[in-house]
């Protein structure tokens, strides 16, 4: 049920590797690093489900061809998490189906999600008991391995089920088109420069601040990663939306911004206020900027293409969020070409009613 070693190891990748499909899952732990650590991986055929463990296995080389290979098809659910988690321990692991995205164009809710869409399509339902398990301890009982093993059983059942649906619906490109990020490795993990994109509360910033915001986001992700610790054991969210709005000029005004660990102060002081400084914000720094009142002109827009987005929803008898977001919408009622609902499969299903209407507007 639980596979330690290397000879098991291999005998479990001849198995897979003569497969068409397999499915795959994965137990981590995350709370206290930057990288989360694997502590399980499970796996399934349509007659064999094991456990691999990857903290006592002597090495995960004998399964690493397999999760690289074409076929056999990776079959998950909510497929991204895993693969993050996956590719520092095995590579990328390709190619995948994702229940959860196939779901959703299906017709079941996006976001669905494993135990309730097996509960749905398969008229089964599946414990609860072992969902704030610390994987990471050992040895795993009997009953913790079972519930583990239940999250890869039903995945290949799911597949075959939802790929008919998909054939007969016409939508297996539509498919397609959304799986194809998850076969980017670039995609699975974040680019340092591009951290400031995570970060909350701090738009419409005057454009010193908007380079401090990019420094700050870009330095706690180097270091979170060089030192595998949480974002937020660096610097918490909060503390660094000060730092950007405050813009403290002295290791003295650093220590008065709210929730300040001394510590920070101490370690990273120096390192903080270079920052401030490369940024080059006048001093006083220039007044916050008010919160807007949202545009009367694009919201009326934005409603009349939600309108419109919910009418084909509701012809697809899809979740109108699968195919434009209310951020979505915006961008098209602003004349954003780039807008998700005006590229791909989702222009031809409701990208040109939208630009009818907008043009209309």
């Amino acid at each position: 049920m639980i596979i330690h070693t290397s000879d098991d190891l291999a005998t479990l990748a001849d198995r897979l590797s003569s497969q068409d499909a397999i499915a795959l899952d994965t137990e981590f732990l995350r709370e206290r690093t930057y990288r989360a650590e694997l502590c399980l991986l499970q796996v399934a055929t349509r007659d064999h489900a094991a456990c691999i463990d990857p903290l006592t296995a002597d090495s995960l080389a004998p399964v690493l061809p397999v999760l690289a290979a074409s076929p056999p098809l990776k079959v998950l659910h909510a497929a991204r998490q895993d693969l993050e988690v996956l590719l520092p321990a095995t590579g990328l692991v390709a190619p995948v189906f994702d229940t959860q995205v196939a779901a959703a164009l299906a017709g079941y809710p996006p976001q669905v999600g494993y135990a309730e869409l097996v509960r749905r399509m398969l008229n089964i339902e599946l414990a609860k008991a072992h969902t704030r398990t610390d994987w990471s301890r050992r040895p795993l009982s009997a009953e913790q391995l079972e519930y583990a093993l239940d999250d890869v059983r039903h995945l290949l059942p799911l597949h075959a089920e939802l790929t008919e649906q998909l054939a007969g619906l016409g939508r297996l490109a539509w498919l397609a088109e959304e799986l194809r990020p998850l076969a980017d490795a670039g995609q699975l993990v974040v680019d340092p420069e591009d951290a400031w994109r995570r970060l909350k509360g701090l738009a419409g910033l005057d454009p010193g601040r908007d380079v401090l915001a990019r420094k700050l986001a870009a330095w706690r992700e180097r270091r979170a990663s060089d030192r595998n610790r949480p974002r937020g054991w660096i610097l918490d969210d909060a503390v660094l939306r000060e730092i950007v709005l405050q813009v403290p000029r002295s290791t003295a005004a650093l220590q008065r911004i709210p929730q300040m660990p001394e510590s920070v102060v101490r370690n990273s002081g120096t390192d903080l206020l270079a920052m401030v400084a490369a940024s080059e914000i006048a001093s006083p720094p220039p007044a916050l900027p008010k919160r807007q009142r949202p545009d009367p002109a694009l919201t009326a827009a934005a409603k009349r293409l939600s309108e419109v987005t919910a009418t084909v929803a509701a012809e697809l008898a899809i979740a109108p969020e699968v195919l434009a977001t209310r951020r979505d919408l915006e961008q098209v009622a602003r004349g954003d070409a780039g807008a998700a609902p005006l590229v791909g499969w989702r222009r031809d299903v409701v990208g040109v009613r939208l630009l009818a209407v907008a043009a209309g507007s």
